[in-house]
């Protein structure tokens, strides 16, 4: 999937010129916009539209630890938020990705294994280290199966429909309710699992083989 437009927010100018770098190479018609703190980052996203994804320094002066990735899902559902951190450890990995980040990218990474990683968030699945991948793996399905038993067996049965791929027009007429009830269960669905895509809720039922 192409990348149309990604927000970098970082309180180090060094850091943001980096990634500008690494973006302008490896997506060339991406618009690049930056902010060097949360409250710069959330007036540019209520500013801007169909930003495809925000690149989330761990350590910036006005959030503490994963304030700012709560704030940012909260406000902004549909965004993907990668959090980016030269901090690397299994602990603050695995409370990332429990807090919605969509991606961990460590500052150490090797350009090409950066560009990749933010392919994959592109393309819907959730960018571990590899060498957290075994952990934060069972971790994952652990949270997601719990985020799922919080679902209402409607919404369970919505989100069935989800995974075999049907449109909420098809899953209204099946389950004989109206669409603006089958746009109220999908909203909810992605609330409780913590997904910012219908996409994203798929590949994460499927991770745990909800059918």
């Amino acid at each position: 999937m192409p990348m149309e437009r990604v927000l970098i927010v970082d309180d180090h100018a060094l850091v943001r010129d980096g990634m500008r770098s690494l973006l302008e190479i490896s997506f060339p018609e991406c618009a690049i916009l930056e902010a060097g703190s949360l409250a710069e980052a959330v007036d540019v996203l209520g500013a801007e539209r169909d930003v495809d994804m925000v690149l989330l320094d761990l350590n910036i002066p006005d959030v503490s630890r994963f304030s700012g990735l709560n704030q940012l899902r909260e406000g902004f559902p549909s965004i993907p938020i990668v959090m980016v951190s030269g901090t690397l450890d299994r602990i603050t990995v695995r409370e990332a990705l429990a807090a919605g980040a969509a991606g961990f990218v460590p500052k150490s990474l090797k350009r090409n294994e950066m560009v990749e990683a933010l392919r994959q968030v592109l393309e819907g699945e959730i960018f571990v280290p590899e060498i957290y991948e075994d952990d934060a793996m069972a971790n994952e399905q652990s949270a997601i199966l719990a985020r799922i038993d919080t679902l209402t067996p409607q919404q369970r049965t919505v989100l069935r429909h989800l995974v075999n791929g049907k449109l909420n027009k098809h899953i209204a007429y099946e389950l004989d309710v109206s669409m603006t009830t089958v746009k109220a269960h999908v909203s909810a669905i992605l609330q409780k699992l913590n997904a910012y895509s219908r996409t994203q809720a798929v590949i994460l039922a499927h991770r745990v083989g909800f059918q």
